[in-house]
């Protein structure tokens, strides 16, 4: 639609200024015809360079022939007059700048039809292109405005039937109303983001050189925003570009969970994900975190691409990953994924390595309960010496007491007062252990 404006913005420009350039030649030109009948009036007077006479200066009646303000003059001003009777040519830039573009749109857009033109020839030939232009950008406005929303019906009328055939579909299965909810919920999503347009098909029919450069505009900034894409050098992240598919979730979406096949890594842009684990379904064991943009998910794929010769089973998921918001990510297939680390040895890199554990969720998990147990031992082991201890001295006392009083009362309570320092807190227990996560085989360097 710009491009339809942006003509018409600068014809209205051109148009206007055209307006006030010759209303100022009509002024001059009153100015000269009533000079000429006027005795004493030399047309030089009229120069801006040289000095009138002081007596015809103060005679002459020829200025006030022709105020525009006055109405009982004899010369036409024509169409010209508006600008002449608000003295527009006397006012700042900006005010003849605006003053001269309002004009040019007002009477382009009527197609001069509020003019009222003297009996001049030029300003005749010009209301009669004023017209003539007008009615041509009308028409041309009209055919794009047409088109567009032509396009636009279309493509609403193309979304209108497909939820039709849903709608249709869903209730001939007889789907329970929570989930018909929630294909209605995404088919709408999808139809905000994406306009109704397949981007996919569009990028397969383009050749391939094109297609890499339109994919790296469209997903190279934004697959730099994922820490562990960020390491990687641009032919590196170009390949993984050209296998990024755009994926789209509602919420309450699950993406994978515990246990199922991971068939893709997923790289969030937008939106916010559930990482949750109980790490195999152990009892009393449950872990949660939030991915955020930047974050991602499936990185046990990773491990399994890495492997000189993966096997045909994809790996099972350790976690359940849910949308909590609506999200948009690109997601890399298992196979594209495997296709990538074989072709590129860069990827076998101690540097990534680092960078896969310090990013990956599943790692962070695993480190903080490593952490936690090795506090809880330390806890523990230094519990114990202080028990030793405690013990130690107590039995000294014990001694001495047997020594200074055999009374089987104090004897007793001695003994109690020892077996309270024997026992172990409650919160000594050990974590429940959370299997270390697969590490990818990144032992071969970038020069092998």
């Amino acid at each position: 639609m710009w491009q339809t404006f942006n003509p018409l913005f600068l014809f209205c420009q051109v148009l206007g200024a055209l307006w006030y350039l010759l209303s100022v030649d009509r002024q001059t030109a009153c100015w000269k015809m009533n000079c000429r009948d006027e005795i004493g009036c030399a047309i030089k007077f009229l120069d801006c360079d040289d000095t009138p006479n002081e007596t015809w200066a103060n005679t002459t009646t020829t200025f006030s022939k022709c105020n525009a303000s006055n109405g009982t003059i004899d010369f036409d001003f024509g169409m010209f007059l508006p600008a002449l009777q608000n003295q527009a040519p006397a006012k700042s830039f900006v005010m003849k700048y605006f003053y001269s573009l309002w004009w040019g749109l007002q009477n382009l857009s009527c197609y001069g039809q509020t003019l009222v033109v003297s009996t001049y020839l030029g300003e005749t030939l010009y209301c009669i292109f004023l017209a003539v232009l007008g009615l041509v950008l009308f028409a041309h406005l009209i055919g794009n405005v047409q088109t567009y929303l032509q396009s636009i019906t279309v493509r609403v009328e193309e979304w209108r039937l497909k939820q039709r055939d849903t709608e249709e579909w869903m209730r001939h299965r007889q789907l329970p109303h929570e989930l018909r909810e929630r294909v209605r919920r995404f088919i709408q999503y999808k139809w905000l983001a994406t306009r109704g347009v397949n981007e996919e098909s569009i990028l397969q029919a383009l050749p391939a050189d094109l297609r890499r450069d339109i994919k790296r505009h469209l997903c190279l900034g934004l697959v730099r925003r994922v820490p562990f894409f960020s390491q990687m050098d641009d032919q590196l992240l170009d390949a993984i570009n050209e296998r990024l598919v755009s994926s789209l979730c509602t919420k309450g979406t699950y993406i994978v969970r515990e246990g199922d096949p991971v068939t893709e890594m997923l790289f969030i842009i937008r939106g916010k994900l559930e990482s949750s684990t109980t790490n195999g379904g152990r009892t009393g064991f449950f872990n949660s975190i939030t991915l955020k943009p930047g974050d991602f998910c499936g990185e046990e794929l990773l491990g399994w691409a890495l492997v000189p010769k993966p096997t045909t089973n994809l790996p099972s998921s350790t976690r359940t990953v849910k949308a909590l918001i609506e999200v948009e990510a690109f997601s890399l297939q298992a196979e594209d994924l495997k296709f990538v680390a074989s072709q590129f040895r860069r990827l076998h890199s101690k540097k990534l390595q680092h960078t896969f554990r310090y990013y990956s969720h599943h790692w962070r998990t695993w480190a903080s309960c490593f952490i936690q147990a090795a506090w809880r031992r330390y806890k523990r082991r230094k519990m114990a010496k202080d028990l030793s201890m405690r013990e130690s001295f107590n039995s000294i006392r014990l001694d001495e007491v047997d020594e200074e009083d055999e009374s089987p009362a104090k004897n007793s309570l001695a003994l109690k007062f020892i077996a309270r320092t024997r026992k172990v807190p409650q919160s000594t227990k050990e974590l429940p252990k959370l299997r270390k996560p697969d590490e990818p085989d990144f032992s071969a360097e970038p020069d092998d």
